[in-house]
């Protein structure tokens, strides 16, 4: 039950990391600033139902992903683990990744999908987090991973909803601040990802 309890805490704190429903509320401003409140509400509950489905599918299918693509445990983790670094180290130096810029305003239906859904929510370092966690867990594991992300997705569509309130009450600064702290958390956690893959790949 400790172990459970244990393996939960860690697989949300992953998943808060690279989703930071809070770090994102200015995101989501921005690409639905020009729309109505029924089209951003639509944008932000269709956005996160995409991302839910998307990343499940790949909890779900990952151990069959491996096995066609003849992926290692230890190849996937050292890879994920560099891979989640990278995003971490942007986040801590403040830079702001192509897809996160909503320069071109799009219709709803587009924003939802791309880039809300893809790859705001559902970026490669969520699937690769979630793809870890279920890489070698037991069938109690792999639920609990998708309950915590359906839990991350709520999270992130409230946030969403109340995205203006969010900003106006904690401030840009503020929401910068906690963006580098779970840049650094992403750092550590794709460390030791790759750690954990390198033990494997040499049986130490």
């Amino acid at each position: 039950m400790i172990d459970y309890l244990t393996f939960s805490l860690t697989v949300f704190t992953g998943f808060f990391a690279i989703m930071n429903p809070i770090a994102n509320t200015p995101i989501f401003l921005g690409l639905v600033e020009d729309l109505d409140e029924v089209s951003k509400k639509k944008v932000a509950k269709t956005g996160v139902i995409t991302a839910f489905i998307i990343v499940t599918a790949f909890i779900v299918l990952g151990k069959y992903i491996f096995e066609v693509f003849s992926i290692t445990i230890p190849a996937f983790k050292i890879t994920g683990g560099i891979l989640i670094f990278y995003v971490g180290f942007e986040m801590l130096m403040s830079k702001k990744s192509k897809v996160h810029d909503p320069e071109n305003k799009q219709g709803s239906d587009t924003i939802a999908i791309s880039p809300l859904a893809i790859p705001i929510l559902a970026g490669p370092g969520t699937i690769v987090t979630a793809m870890n966690f279920v890489s070698n867990a037991n069938f109690i594991q792999s639920g609990i991973v998708i309950g915590i992300f359906a839990l991350m997705i709520i999270l992130t569509y409230i946030a969403f909803r109340l995205s203006e309130v969010i900003v106006k009450k904690i401030g840009e600064n503020l929401i910068a601040v906690i963006g580098k702290i779970m840049g650094l958390l992403l750092a550590i956690i794709g460390t030791g990802m790759a750690i954990d893959g390198i033990k494997l790949a040499f049986h130490l």
